[in-house]
């Protein structure tokens, strides 16, 4: 496997390290409800394409507490891998979790965490220099203590292998094709919830150019489905 090849809903795996409040409360590198938006629109991305996901939790009730119920209410049937270390990579229930994954061919590891430059940063050296899966680490889904915490953690991890990606950049790398009518309407509810100016330009496009009702869901009314042939392009 080529960290030339592309991210796709075969080849990955996602685990989410440490979304819990006593970390989040440390976070200066990024807004706090941003990241919890970018987290929360990673795991959505996962789900829709069905990606084999990971939480991990550290010292949830002697510290931290517990996990962002958004990012639980994604995935309310996973199991919560709880541990006492920093590093998730010293855990064997991560490792067997990631090693199953691994085995069907899910070498790429997609990481969002709190903190970049504590756990992101041990668990990303550790895997690399123990397995030959790769890390992807998704910069604005996880954050440091400080913006220089974060961009030096950054720095160490890209230095040893690991690729910088973002959480939309995942997200519409696994859909890859507009014609992929099954995770289509998804993968726009996901950028109309969560992704800013581009979300916005989708319920423009819908209501505009593909004339749907200007109420959202929220109010009770669906927008109309476009049609298969005219997908919303991303760019």
């Amino acid at each position: 496997m080529s960290k030339t090849e592309l991210l796709t809903p075969e080849n990955s795996q996602v685990i989410f390290i440490d979304h819990q409040p006593q970390m989040a409360f440390a976070v200066n590198s990024i807004d706090g409800q941003t990241l919890k938006n970018n987290t929360v629109a990673l795991a959505k991305s996962a789900k829709a394409f069905g990606i084999p996901t990971h939480i991990t939790t550290v010292e949830t009730e002697a510290f931290s507490g517990n996990t962002y119920p958004e990012l639980l209410d994604v995935f309310p049937e996973a199991p919560l891998l709880e541990r006492s270390s920093m590093n998730s990579w010293d855990d064997q229930k991560v490792r067997d979790a990631l090693a199953k994954g691994a085995a069907e061919g899910r070498k790429k590891i997609i990481v969002s965490g709190l903190w970049t430059e504590v756990c992101n940063t041990t668990f990303a050296l550790s895997v690399l220099n123990d397995t030959d899966y790769e890390i992807y680490m998704v910069s604005d889904a996880s954050g440091g203590t400080t913006k220089e915490a974060h961009q030096n953690a950054m720095d160490r991890m890209v230095q040893a292998g690991a690729v910088p990606v973002t959480w939309q950049q995942v997200l519409l790398e696994w859909q890859r094709d507009w014609a992929r009518r099954d995770t289509y309407d998804a993968v726009m509810e996901i950028v109309r919830e969560h992704s800013g100016g581009y979300g916005m330009g989708v319920d423009y496009a819908y209501t505009m150019v593909h004339k749907a009702p200007s109420r959202s869901k929220h109010s009770g009314e669906t927008l109309a489905p476009v049609p298969a042939d005219k997908p919303l392009a991303a760019e």
